[in-house]
């Protein structure tokens, strides 16, 4: 590592001012002062404010998708505020700005989804007409699509808000992905583990990745021993697979790859919002492939799925 970093100029990390934001930069802290043997004083987490942390009454996709819990963090590294940036794999677009970059992937998560709810056991045990609260077009689609009798409320905000939104009584149920649960040692609130069986993941769901700006070789060097390869394959093959798709947060999108010695299975699923209609697809074949496969499940799906299937209804 260059000597250009320690005390006298700490690593800068941006990252949303979430607790669960925070939680993944103070990670990513760790494992620098880990592989490097530096001190608290070598770090700095500057918080920032994105506008997906603002707007929490309307749904994502409505006022911009993806993109706002990004850009004022983008804005930073370009401005040399930040050295690094410090995001959920699940919430980057597949298309980054110019002259930014995704360096590294930490070791990725628990991908499954928790059913949490104070009142049932699991989604089947809910009664016709109960409603379960979520922002995710993806988690709105495939529980419609086992239980169209139910209804759907909007939850907007991080972990804490939701569950206290829960508790309050705006809905019988709610989902939240395990990693987070995990991250914010929160694990005791899942009612239930949902399988990726039952319910496939959003396309990088517990991956934690690192931006930085396109060139900067001390900061790719610093971080290099943080890297995850087995996770950077999987999510090679779900962002392209995602890319396909022209995917963002008006499409019901799940994506999973896994890995088995030196072969990659990919599934993937595409609904309607109201989870009357779904495509499945799934690919296996050699790590090298990780990425063709992706993009041609992705370009079957959307020729199997048609024009103006992601309207939503």
């Amino acid at each position: 590592m260059s000597a250009a970093y320690g005390p006298d100029r700490p690593f800068r990390i941006g990252t949303r001012a979430s607790p669960l934001a925070l939680a993944q930069a103070y990670e990513t802290a760790a494992r620098l002062k880990q592989a490097h043997g530096l001190g608290d004083d070598s770090i700095e987490i500057v918080k920032i404010i994105t506008t997906g942390d603002k707007q929490l009454g309307v749904k994502l996709g409505e006022i911009g998708g993806k993109g706002l819990f990004t850009k004022e963090v983008e804005e930073a590294l370009y401005e040399n505020r930040i050295d690094l940036a410090v995001h959920s794999m699940k919430d980057m677009p597949t298309v980054l700005p110019d002259g930014l970059e995704i360096v590294t992937l930490l070791p990725r998560e628990d991908v499954r989804d928790a059913f949490v709810s104070p009142r049932f056991d699991s989604i089947a045990a809910m009664p016709a007409g109960a409603i379960v609260g979520t922002a995710s077009l993806r988690r709105q689609a495939q529980l419609l699509h086992r239980r169209p009798d139910l209804k759907v409320a909007l939850f907007r905000g991080n972990v804490q808000t939701r569950l206290r939104k829960l508790e309050e009584g705006e809905a019988d149920a709610t989902f939240l992905a395990i990693s987070g649960l995990n991250r914010l040692d929160k694990a005791d609130v899942a009612t239930a583990v949902i399988e990726t069986s039952e319910m496939l993941p959003a396309v990088a769901q517990g991956a934690i990745g690192i931006e930085t700006r396109v060139g900067d070789d001390d900061i790719r060097a610093a971080l290099a021993p943080l890297h995850c390869e087995s996770c950077g394959t999987r999510l090679a093959a779900e962002r392209a697979f995602l890319g396909a798709l022209d995917g963002s947060c008006k499409t019901p999108i799940g994506g999973l790859a896994v890995i088995e010695g030196d072969r990659l299975t990919l599934r993937g699923e595409v609904l309607r919002p109201d989870g009357s209609e779904r495509h499945e697809t799934s690919r296996e074949g050699p790590l090298s492939d990780a990425v063709a496969m992706g993009v041609d499940a992705g370009e079957e799906l959307k020729r199997r799925a048609g024009p103006g299937f992601f309207v939503q209804v």
